[in-house]
């Protein structure tokens, strides 16, 4: 598996040098800086590389693009690609996402420097130094993972810096955010860095505040010139009402005349979803020679979430999994209390440079073993009553019904062996050469302990890609890749609940060019093609009416447009485009066949400006538009959300206060209020549509001192 950290070994020697001294103690030159996005990422390998020696999408938002944007959460930051849509995010609760049309999943798509974190938390922005996504099928750095591809974050390294920040917005809440680190020892071969973050959340729904704690702690020993130890760790609490959605009205008919600020279910006795995590790591990196370093790595990343919610679903008690025709639904009293999920991971890799004849090698050589449980009781969902999305929910009784105990539901175990092979050509050509061995050994378990379903899988996964550099500032690439795609579980309402289908391969054509225009401009496109196992609801004669099945497939044929760096030295821009068929074929349901798939529009873009104020020194002016195509919203295609336009505005204003920098943010997002529908993200089985937020105004200070 990658790791995203970097090797860091010049940091060994950074930090002796940060004093401005080099080795024979003569003052090193100053070097002045200036950076206009990331130009590197190793989320496409085993190691930093240059983005234009990488034969696959990525896309990197850094931090400071973050910080203009008043970045909160993960669906602040995927704004920024016209790939990445949200897929079952609601307010309140942890996010989910789809890259390429196909839906990440938490237990192995989001990562916190190359090491698998429990996706079901909202992991922290404020000790990211920048969000890598790799778009597309990823078997080679992850082994066992959907289709789609990975989020990786980037931790922040210790480095000598202090800046308290403070925010509010519009809708009157509260946020505080430190970051502090140092450098120290005698040849500054020491570092900590804390970030710490309190934020009141005061949301645009009604009944849907609450708050969050954050702290975090990087530090770093140079143990020698060549041999660097790294440990973070991270921790997290939020509480929040979370906000459910809507669904078809009928099974057939998009919710008119509704209003992002209202909460369908409000009860007393719902309570706050909380979210407790922490997730840590250790990394040791060494160098052997001038040819050959190696690491070891190992973290835990634990979830645990509480739910207590009175949650709409469905209407006529039970009968139907849709909204009633005039809006009338059900209320269940649901409860998940002590929901535990840990993903445990080691990994070791060795990196090295060498040649045979005239062929120059990079081999990286590795083992991984990772480790996911799941431990929680089986809740309860009692339908306590009914509302409507007009009339509104009366006051409701709560279930007398008690959550059993909690019993480990799933352990996952992984072991892998992974290689990887650039071969340099020449100065034009390179070819890499790879592939993951992977051993998959998972249990489910039911609540009396008894074995549910075994799954034992043996497989080796390739990739493999060609690369032609017709000038050194462009490259062309095409690549194959396979993944092992775990199957999903059947909803309650069909007549194999609970069965989880069996792993599928997921496969993976791709051929791309980039361009760096100039050093601070760079052009890329790209054009996939993903085959994946179709897994529905298939409509039968069960008593249920519905079997869930693995049958036929699901192909996702897509171009890929973007741009990213400055126009002109005051223009700063970012640009993308992506055009996606994403249908459906030998399902055995014809009503499916050749549909677009839900939630996936055929066309999103997002355009992002910055642009410095001529005449007023420090000030800068930005700018988004977010568009989405309409999208289907069931499989049939035969209801659809609406295409949507989304205006984004802001200011930046840096100033010198006593001596030191402070930069005043103010960001409106939404800018003509503009009524939309965000998604139409699947979860358990079920389809639910989500309102996008109305006008929202933030506002911040950061003061360095």
């Amino acid at each position: 598996m990658l790791t995203l950290a970097g090797t860091s070994l010049g940091l060994a020697n950074a930090a002796r040098a940060a004093d401005g001294r080099n080795q024979s103690g003569d003052a090193l030159p100053t070097v002045n800086v200036t950076a206009s996005g990331a130009r590197s990422a190793a989320i496409a390998g085993f190691d930093e590389a240059p983005l234009l020696d990488t034969p696959a999408s990525v896309a990197v938002v850094t931090a400071q693009q973050m910080r203009d944007q008043q970045s909160r959460l993960l669906s602040d930051v995927i704004k920024n690609d016209a790939s990445i849509g949200e897929n079952y995010a609601p307010v309140g609760y942890y996010e989910n996402f789809s890259i390429r049309g196909f839906t990440l999943d938490p237990a192995s798509a989001y990562r916190i420097d190359g090491l698998t974190a429990a996706g079901e938390q909202t992991i922290a922005l404020e000790n990211k130094e920048r969000v890598e996504f790799l778009k597309g099928v990823a078997g080679l750095q992850a082994g066992v993972v959907a289709a789609g591809g990975l989020v990786n974050y980037v931790t922040k390294r210790p480095a000598d810096v202090r800046s308290v920040v403070l925010g509010t917005d519009s809708n009157g809440s509260r946020y505080l955010a430190t970051d502090l680190g140092a450098l120290f020892g005698e040849q500054k071969q020491f570092g900590l860095r804390i970030n710490a973050a309190h934020e009141d959340i005061h949301s645009y729904v009604s009944n849907a505040d609450g708050w969050r704690d954050f702290a975090s702690l990087a530090a770093s020993w140079a143990i020698s010139s060549r041999t660097l130890l790294q440990f973070n760790a991270e921790y997290q609490q939020k509480a929040q009402r979370s906000v459910a959605g809507y669904q078809l009205l009928g099974g057939a008919t998009i919710p008119a005349g509704v209003s992002p600020s209202t909460m369908l279910t409000p009860q007393s006795w719902a309570q706050p979803v909380r979210d407790t995590s922490l997730n840590y790591s250790l990394r040791l990196d060494t160098e052997f020679n001038s040819d050959w370093r190696g690491y070891i790595t190992a973290g835990r990343s634990r979830a645990v979430i509480d739910d207590y919610l009175a949650f709409p679903y469905g209407s006529g008690g039970g009968a139907s999994p849709y909204f009633a025709a005039n809006g009338d639904f059900d209320v269940y009293d649901y409860r998940s209390p002590n929901d535990d999920r840990r993903n445990d991971e080691v990994q070791a890799a060795v990196i090295g440079k060498f040649a045979t004849g005239s062929v120059r090698h990079e081999l990286t050589m590795g083992a991984a073993m990772s480790r996911r449980v799941v431990d929680k009781s089986d809740g309860i969902s009692s339908l306590v009553g009914s509302g409507n999305i007009y009339t509104g929910t009366p006051a409701l009784p709560p279930s007398a019904d008690i959550p059993g105990p909690s019993y480990r539901n799933l352990d996952s175990r992984q072991k892998a062996l992974f290689f990887s092979d650039r071969l340099q050509f020449s100065e034009r050509w390179q070819a890499i050469a790879g592939g993951r061995q992977v051993w998959l050994d998972e249990d489910a378990f039911n609540s009396d302990g008894s074995v549910a379903r075994h799954t034992n899988r043996n497989i080796f996964l390739p990739q493999l890609a060609l690369i032609f550099k017709p000038q050194p500032d462009m490259s062309l690439y095409g690549s194959y890749a396979e993944t092992l795609s775990l199957g999903t579980s059947a909803p309650f309402w069909v007549s194999n609940y609970p069965t989880t289908l069996p792993p599928s391969v997921a496969r993976q054509l791709e051929a791309g060019v980039k361009v760096d225009v100039t050093p601070d401009l760079n052009l890329t496109a790209a054009l996939f093609r993903i085959r994946n196992a179709y897994e529905y609801q298939q409509p039968d004669n069960s008593p249920a009416g519905f079997t869930y099945v693995q049958q036929g497939r699901q192909t996702n044929t897509g171009i890929e447009l973007g741009a990213s760096g400055k126009l002109t030295p005051r223009l700063q821009v970012g640009a993308s485009m992506a055009v996606t068929r994403a249908r459906a074929s030998d399902t055995g349901t014809a009503a499916y066949d050749g549909q677009q798939a839900v939630n996936v529009p055929r066309l999103r873009s997002a355009v992002y400006t910055d642009y410095a104020v001529p005449g007023v020194e420090g000030l800068n002016v930005m700018g988004s538009w977010l568009y989405s195509g309409s999208k289907p919203a069931i499989r049939d295609g035969s209801a659809s959300l609406p295409a949507v336009h989304v205006f984004n505005a802001g200011l930046r204003y840096k100033l010198r206060v006593g001596g030191h920098l402070t930069t005043l943010r103010l960001n409106v997002d939404n800018l003509f209020d503009k009524r939309y529908w965000k998604d139409s993200g699947q979860y358990l089985g079920d389809s639910y549509l989500h309102l996008g937020a109305p006008r929202t105004a933030r506002l911040s200070l950061q003061y360095d001192f």
